[in-house]
């Protein structure tokens, strides 16, 4: 051992990592930057803090501390029924609810196959999960129930026949009706809206007009028209001795009018995508249809999955329309039930259970369209 060896200063030893100061990363730095980052900041946060105050705990003392939940006594002995006047003042009458749930989501099918109805919702329930979230190897199987063997069986459960109990349609209505148009105006919109959209931008003058004829045509009429267009114009075109009821007319128009916004969003994603796509894909040697199918509208689709789950939920709101034909979907059906002498003014009640469902369902379409964007995310923008 040499002399420089032994006369060599000891190593330092590493500081160990100190976190950043809680005004840098912290809380405090959070607040900082997002609430009072300037004076035009503070003044917003005051005044968000200030409408909070005002209306968010009145809103929930209404909705849930000081509403009626439970029954009396006389009404759970059977005795008498509930009405509006078990229910405590100042309060939600949530005993309006209870009292005609199942109205509410059956509408007028009968109680006793009822059953079927649940069955349905088990088995969309189960095709929705296997196509867009279940595990990748299971996903086209799921798409083969979901948009063939699902709409023939429930179509089958709800309607009957085939050792069934018939029930017409005009016994339909509640939850069950609204999901019925929402689900096959969405499923049906998709793929004739990606259609129209090719032919909008095809070269061949005929299919170019006859589809930027329906597009302009069917977005420039609000929907209640094209419902009520549809409920008298269908027959026209269907032998004298043949009747197409009430529903069947309300979805072929609730279907075109979503597929001519959907055919415009489609469109906008289509424009969306670089021209070196396009001509990638004939380098290879691609025909027209595989370059649609393969390169271009998997990307376009991406890009315009936002406007796509906004048209969804617009449409999911709008068929409430319905009942301007007859229908009693879940919004009529929830109002049907204020004509009933002993609920006489549990409207407000009524209206906050019908926002509450909607926003549930749109909310849940919303957040499920951030997931699929973040999943199908590529890197080339912020998140």
């Amino acid at each position: 051992m040499t002399e420089e060896t032994l006369t060599a200063p000891p190593t330092e030893q590493r500081k160990p990592d100190l976190p950043p100061p809680i005004s840098v990363a912290g809380p405090i730095a959070w607040l900082r930057t997002n609430l009072f980052a300037s004076p035009f900041d503070i003044v917003l946060t005051v005044l968000a803090v200030v409408l909070i105050y005002f209306t968010v705990p009145p809103l929930l003392d209404w909705l849930l501390f000081s509403a009626t939940w439970t029954y009396p006594t006389e009404v759970v002995l059977g005795e008498r029924s509930a009405g509006f006047s078990d229910c405590a003042p100042g309060g939600a009458c949530w005993l309006f609810v209870r009292a005609r749930f199942e109205q509410f989501i059956f509408g007028f099918y009968p109680e006793a196959e009822r059953w079927r109805v649940i069955l349905s919702f088990v088995l969309g329930a189960v095709g929705i999960y296997g196509l867009l979230g279940g595990p990748e190897k299971f996903r086209k199987h799921a798409a083969y129930f979901f948009f063939i063997a699902f709409p023939i069986v429930s179509f089958w459960l709800l309607r009957g026949g085939l050792g069934l109990t018939p029930v017409t349609t005009d016994q339909w209505g509640g939850f069950m009706l609204t999901l019925v148009i929402a689900l096959v105006g969405i499923v049906l919109s998709l793929p004739i809206g990606i259609i129209l959209a090719l032919g909008r931008r095809s070269k061949l003058p005929i299919i170019h007009l006859l589809c930027v004829i329906f597009i302009e045509f069917v977005r420039g009429v609000p929907l209640i028209t094209v419902i009520f267009m549809a409920n008298l114009m269908v027959p026209l075109f269907l032998p004298p001795d043949m009747d197409v009821n009430v529903l069947l007319r309300v979805l072929v128009g609730t279907t075109a009018f979503v597929s001519a916004y959907m055919a415009e969003v489609v469109r906008g994603g289509l424009q969306a995508i670089p021209k070196g796509q396009f001509e990638g894909a004939m380098a290879l040697g691609l025909g027209y249809w595989q370059m649609m199918r393969l390169i271009v509208l998997p990307q376009a689709l991406r890009i315009a999955i936002p406007s796509i789950v906004n048209t969804f939920i617009g449409f999911f709101k709008d068929t409430t329309l319905v009942s301007m034909v007859g229908l009693y979907d879940f919004l009529n059906m929830v109002r049907a039930g204020f004509k009933d002498a002993n609920w006489v003014g549990v409207e407000l009640t009524g209206y906050a259970f019908c926002a509450i469902v909607y926003w549930v369902c749109c909310f849940s379409m919303s957040r499920y369209s951030m997931h699929l964007e973040r999943k199908l995310h590529t890197g080339h923008k912020k998140r």
